[in-house]
């Protein structure tokens, strides 16, 4: 039996990582969970009021000196910050220490594995939430679901565990025996909603109104499945399809972290996106001028920050 997780420790506060560190707290009480961040950041954190829908909230925040090993490290960063962040999590990765990533994208649970051992990293994707992080102040009308999977043989015990954990936490969870589908597919409907709700400055609501804005998200998603498919994932027209539905769930004046950036003028996770499937078109030789055509307005509108 792998060891019983009680303490874990986020990296990111972003929407995901206010989202799931309240979750926990709330269950388990306030320190059973803690921020890892840098010293600059914590002194500004220090100065700050959080809120969670309309409620104050305080975390426990360590830096990297002060922290121990973590039963439970959740990646919750923006791609662009996945290297500083591996980093910055040294102090905090212990011979037990589960890793998971919320993020998006189809590559950060590699990397964390290369850096600290595959037997450590579980695979987790977050969806069907509708949390939206701006400035201090995080929002949300659906926590959504966590999928589990294991990515390597031997990692069950170490997944057991962690489904215990989510259940005492009452975090939402599935598991699922093909994981990587689940991956593929969540990557597809990100390469649509992200990409398009930022080019077009849409909402969810906007987007899925039958017209330019929708035929795009489509399009975008579509570009996706032979990609897939090369990799060796099934993805079909049934997937796609099944995702849109998941989109229409959500709150109508909701936006996805991608148009979240765009609003507040940060640097955005294009390269995630159409970046990744550029990079894959060109491997396996296909065409992607939806990508292509959001890629380069996404940019453009990155030079005008």
């Amino acid at each position: 039996m792998n060891k019983e997780i009680k303490k874990t420790t986020v990296i990111g506060m972003g929407a995901l990582g206010m989202l799931y560190a309240s979750q926990i707290s709330s269950a388990l009480g306030p320190d059973s969970v803690c921020f890892l961040a840098d010293q600059k950041r914590i002194e500004r954190y220090q100065k700050t009021t959080f809120t969670i829908n309309g409620t104050p909230w305080s975390f426990p925040i360590k830096a990297p000196a002060d922290a121990d090993p973590a039963d439970l490290i959740i990646l919750a960063v923006k791609y662009n910050a996945l290297n500083s962040a591996l980093e910055l999590m040294d102090c905090a990765v212990g011979p037990d220490t589960t890793i998971i990533s919320v993020m998006n994208g189809i590559d950060s649970e590699s990397i964390a594995g290369k850096r600290y051992g595959d037997e450590k990293v579980l695979y987790s994707i977050a969806q069907g939430m509708d949390a939206m992080k701006f400035g201090t102040d995080l929002t949300y009308t659906r926590s959504g679901e966590l999928r589990l999977g294991a990515r390597i043989k031997g990692q069950e015990n170490r997944l057991n565990a962690l489904t215990r954990y989510f259940d005492s936490a009452k975090i939402a969870y599935r598991t699922e025996n093909d994981i990587l589908k689940r991956l593929w597919g969540k990557f597809m409907l990100n390469v649509g909603i992200n990409q398009v709700c930022m080019a077009y400055e849409a909402n969810y609501a906007q987007v899925l109104t039958p017209g330019t804005i929708y035929d795009t998200l489509i399009g975008a998603m579509r570009e996706v499945i032979p990609l897939a498919q090369k990799e060796g994932i099934i993805l079909t027209e049934d997937d796609l399809e099944s995702y849109i539905e998941l989109l229409r769930t959500l709150s109508p004046d909701g936006v996805p972290s991608m148009r979240q950036d765009g609003i507040a003028h940060r640097p955005s996770e294009v390269e995630m996106f159409s970046g990744t499937v550029r990079r894959l078109a060109a491997k396996h030789g296909i065409f992607v001028p939806v990508n292509d055509m959001l890629y380069e307005k996404i940019k453009e509108m990155e030079t005008f920050y």
